[in-house]
């Protein structure tokens, strides 16, 4: 009489399990590496509208500049209202919740964008505070970058 189990599911599941083993041990080695600052400003979304073509810039910038440093969850959704509140102010709530909706989902640091919540760490960050040695890294770069 046979079982009906399908043997064939169990090696591909361990080879996933050794697969996610193998990149969550490695993440801590190559964590430490913060890539230099950027910005492409409002990513897919433009960065104003009509002739002030710069409307709410600064706006993403400065929420570029949260997501590059990473960090926690909260700190990700601070930043995001933060930016919805700054785009608000220029006087377009409406645009200020689409691109909060955008930031939401496309913002996951889950996907190899460029734009993903602690793109100035390697990929598989995740939701992580800041250690202190991250944290002046982060300082040490944002000098530098000044210079």
């Amino acid at each position: 009489m046979s079982v009906g189990v399908d043997l064939n599911i169990a090696p591909s599941r361990a080879g996933l399990v050794v697969l996610l083993s193998l990149l969550i041990s490695l993440s801590p080695a190559v964590a430490s590496e913060l890539k230099p600052f950027a910005t492409d400003g409002c990513s897919a979304f433009p960065n104003g509208i009509g002739e002030n073509t710069e409307l709410w810039l600064d706006c993403c910038i400065s929420h570029d500049l949260a997501y590059w440093r990473g960090g926690t969850r909260v700190e990700r959704s601070k930043a995001d209202l933060a930016l919805k509140q700054c785009v608000a102010q220029t006087g377009n709530p409406t645009i200020a919740r689409l691109m909060l909706g955008g930031v939401r989902v496309g913002g996951t640091p889950y996907l190899p964008t460029k734009f993903r919540w602690g793109y100035g760490w390697p990929f598989l960050r995740g939701y992580k505070s800041l250690d202190e040695s991250e944290q002046k890294k982060i300082e040490s770069s944002l000098v530098e970058s000044e210079q």
